[in-house]
């Protein structure tokens, strides 16, 4: 009986313009390594292990990331359009996003408390039944995102755009909102709010 393979370990290393388009790679651990302008779209990243890892300028378009463990995992800049979160490792996931893109993506379920979106594009993401507790949306846009049985415990929406939150069926304990943009509240009820008296 062969024994398993014990996955390859990459620490601190910087990996430039690597093309895993489609690729399945190899069961792997990168701890503190930094990926600028790679693609791994439709790649296979089944049981990879990412920690403290920084990808910059990435695209993981439409990527799988079944059993894939990310901790402490900053995308900048990256495409993460229609991409499963649901099915990563959950003792491993932990994230920051800044200006990225992850519309069409899912987190239905997950845990993401603390997590920072900053200046990213949220469009048709869906939230439903997910930790968002302590979370910051920051000059987000949440166009069409979906929010259902969705802990908003402090999450802050202060700057967040276009977002639209059924404050019945979400749990909203000292959620953060400008006078700005609380319409987002009020769209389930189909009232005519304007700024003029």
């Amino acid at each position: 009986m062969g024994t398993e393979k014990e996955p390859e370990l990459h620490e601190d290393k910087q990996f430039v313009t690597v093309n895993y388009t489609g690729d399945r790679l190899e069961k792997a651990e990168f701890i503190k390594c930094e990926f600028l302008n790679c693609d791994f779209s439709k790649s296979d990243l089944r049981d990879v292990d990412f920690a403290d890892c920084h990808f910059k300028e990435c695209n993981f378009s439409m990527a799988l990331l079944n059993g894939t463990g990310m901790k402490d995992v900053i995308f900048t800049g990256c495409k993460l359009l229609g991409v499963d979160f649901t099915r990563c490792n959950k003792f491993m996931f932990s994230f920051q996003f800044i200006r990225s893109y992850l519309d069409y993506s899912t987190f239905l379920g997950t845990r993401l408390k603390k997590t920072t979106f900053t200046a990213c594009s949220l469009k048709e993401v869906d939230f439903s039944e997910t930790d968002l507790s302590f979370c910051v949306f920051d000059q987000s846009d949440l166009s069409a995102a979906r929010f259902s049985n969705t802990n908003l415990e402090k999450t802050d929406f202060r700057t967040a755009l276009n977002f639209s939150l059924d404050p019945a069926i979400n749990k909203m304990k000292k959620t953060r909102f400008s006078a700005s943009n609380l319409t987002g509240l009020l769209d389930n009820y189909s009232l005519d709010i304007s700024d003029e008296s």
